[in-house]
């Protein structure tokens, strides 16, 4: 497992097709980036430690991180850290794929979230 590709689950994509319905944001990258800082605002340990990537949903590390990918990178990496785990390549890969499922599953669960100014108020709170 490694940063370059990013690949979804079948779960997470049908629940990101139905956050894109319901806050007008179009791009997968963005959806994900948010759902990536839900799960690491919450200090628990995500409870899935395998996911399945077996949608046909995948992005490069650039387009999922843009031009912020080394502070993405950081805060994964310090999280790894945070949990006890070493922040080895396949550690930082691991803790960005059950993060980045954990906060989809998150913002799907917000059914009330409308709009891109609900998922910004989420963030300042």
């Amino acid at each position: 497992m490694s940063l370059e590709i990013i690949r979804l689950s079948k779960t997470a994509r049908d629940q990101l097709v139905w956050i894109k319905r319901h806050t007008g944001i179009s791009h997968w990258n963005v959806l994900c980036r948010w759902a990536l800082a839900v799960s690491l605002k919450d200090p628990s340990t995500p409870l899935v430690r395998e996911i399945v990537t077996d949608s046909n949903v995948e992005m490069s590390w650039r387009t999922f991180a843009g031009e912020h990918g080394d502070i993405y990178l950081a805060l994964i990496q310090q999280r790894c850290v945070s949990d006890g785990e070493e922040p080895t390549d396949k550690n930082v890969a691991n803790t960005l794929l059950v993060h980045l499922h954990r906060g989809v599953g998150y913002l799907h669960g917000m059914r009330d979230m409308r709009s891109i100014n609900e998922l910004v108020a989420l963030a300042a709170n």
